[in-house]
């Protein structure tokens, strides 16, 4: 079904420096279905208001309502926005194993080993690689000089190395997670390597990992979520 003819009514809260809300902003614009957004968390506050509260009880972002129906934690809804106006999107570039321009692709895919494969990779980035990277991210960009732990930092580093190995070795013949064609999977895990490879640290030795992150960037959805700076 065409996702325009569905006219959503869609509402995003949560600021575009939050990775949370960059996974479901990049999901959305890769839909293409319309929909608004109010910053919120960290200095916008918000997230704290009783009204909010009441929709998310974790007082955090993202949080989405569709029409009446509200739904938070950001893979959760990246799974949602896929699986209920995704279909198909269009291929960008060439592929390793195929996937040509022009080519579609299932976001959401239908064959269920496929989608729990999505979904694999999904969990991985948040039970994974994002607590890895986390540390590193907040110590360079959100806490003061003066109260930066080295130490922190370097554990940090430690820990993405390895994850950084599998995801170069499993791209190493895959143009994405999946294999020729994009899907949901790529979105969380792309936005924490973006992340990765932002940070002022010695710049990982991946080619493959680079090659799939040249790739996403392509990707004209990316546009207003990975090329913002990080904050």
């Amino acid at each position: 079904m065409n996702a325009a003819a569905l006219t959503p009514r869609l509402h995003l809260w949560g600021r575009l420096s939050s990775i949370n809300v960059r996974k479901v902003v990049w999901a959305l614009q890769e839909i293409g279905v319309p929909f608004t957004r109010t910053d919120a968390g960290l200095a916008y506050g918000v997230v704290n208001d009783a009204a909010y509260a009441a929709q998310n009880p974790n007082r955090l972002v993202p949080l989405l309502q569709d029409a009446d129906y509200t739904l938070w934690e950001s893979n959760v809804i990246v799974r949602y926005l896929c699986a209920r106006y995704g279909g198909r999107a269009p291929a960008q570039g060439a592929g390793l194993a195929g996937g040509g321009p022009g080519a579609l692709e299932a976001l959401y895919p239908e064959d269920l080993q496929r989608r729990f494969d999505a979904e694999r990779w999904m969990d991985w980035q948040q039970t994974t690689l994002n607590p890895a990277g986390s540390p590193a991210f907040k110590q360079l960009f959100r806490t003061p000089p003066e109260q930066r732990q080295p130490a922190l930092i370097e554990a940090s580093r430690a820990a993405m190395a390895p994850l950084i190995d599998l995801l170069n070795t499993h791209l190493a013949t895959r143009t994405w997670l999946l294999g020729q064609h994009f899907t949901m999977a790529d979105i969380p895990v792309a936005c924490d390597v973006h992340r990765w490879w932002g940070l002022p640290l010695p710049a990982p030795q991946a080619p493959h990992v680079q090659r799939w992150l040249n790739a996403i960037l392509a990707r004209p959805a990316t546009r207003g979520v990975l090329d913002l700076p990080l904050s």
